[in-house]
């Protein structure tokens, strides 16, 4: 089998995917509240290095079906490399039918719509991508200064090009302050874009970094209980009115209640979910 460099990561839901590291770490590695890949430098791997791991993991399963292409965004990436690394997989994985991967806000906004259409007719099929927050200002205020148009523009360039998107928004992300705004301009830039997963998170600081994040909001930051995460849980649903049909889920270990639900057609049964709760518990 291949050795991993660790530290690894994948979504919930490549829990049954085949993993093959196409770099290591994270391309951009700056956003204040994620410690991830803080132990590796960014390296786009070799390409025989790359293809010796399919090798060798083909040979134990051969029938596997999906492929998560880790680490932190390989989409950043050139898509020529990419595509290479892509057909080498097909080539060695024959009931292959699903590829994946992470891609920073960034990456996404810096590929043309050809190039993602390419790798679409290649088969690459979904990618995950942290949106965190739909205010510029509070993007900034974590380190991840990238504009709602870009986003947007970025998004929907995306689904133009037949890609799936799962897309996380991190709840209690702004603190006490800003939540409203935060929540306010998160669900608004949902309701612009086409996606087709949405996952909210909650906001979890290492001890170690809680300090430096909360000085980039000048010390006005103030962490939400538990209470106040199912309320902005809650003004959030309320604000979505998707352009398309979106799965949504709360199923990350970070969330204190699990949600799963279609939007716009289970809306308001999320929303009597999380009014249950919180006059059941608090």
């Amino acid at each position: 089998m291949i050795n991993y460099h660790q530290p690894l990561y994948r979504p919930p839901a490549e829990a049954n995917s085949i993993i093959i590291q196409a770099t290591l770490g994270c391309s951009y590695n700056k956003c204040s509240f994620c410690t991830m890949y803080e132990s590796k430098n960014f390296v786009i791997r070799k390409l025989e290095d790359v293809f010796s791991d399919i090798d060798k993991i083909s040979k134990y399963y051969n029938d596997s079906n999906k492929l998560f292409l880790a680490d932190g965004d390989a989409l950043s990436l050139s898509t020529e490399h990419l595509i290479k690394i892509i057909d080498y997989a097909y080539l060695k994985f024959p009931k292959l039918r699903r590829v994946s991967l992470y891609a920073s806000a960034f990456n996404l906004y810096d590929k043309s719509l050809d190039e993602l259409k390419l790798l679409r007719s290649k088969g690459l099929t979904l990618i995950y991508y942290g949106i965190e927050s739909g205010s510029f200002d509070i993007l900034k205020k974590i380190q991840k200064p990238i504009s709602n148009k870009k986003m947007i523009d970025g998004l929907n360039k995306a689904y133009e090009a037949n890609l799936k998107i799962s897309a996380t928004v991190i709840l209690g992300l702004a603190g006490k302050k800003y939540s409203k705004e935060h929540i306010t301009a998160s669900a608004n830039l949902i309701n612009q874009v086409n996606i087709t997963y949405l996952s909210t998170l909650q906001l979890m600081l290492e001890p170690h970094t809680k300090q430096k994040f909360i000085k980039n909001f000048k010390d006005e930051f103030q962490e939400l209980n538990e209470k106040e995460m199912l309320e902005e849980q809650i003004e959030f649903i309320s604000l979505l009115n998707p352009l398309n049909k979106v799965i949504f889920r709360s199923n990350h270990v970070s969330n204190i209640l699990p949600l799963a639900g279609t939007l716009p057609k289970d809306k308001n049964r999320l929303l009597e979910e999380l009014s249950f709760v919180i006059k059941k518990i608090f």
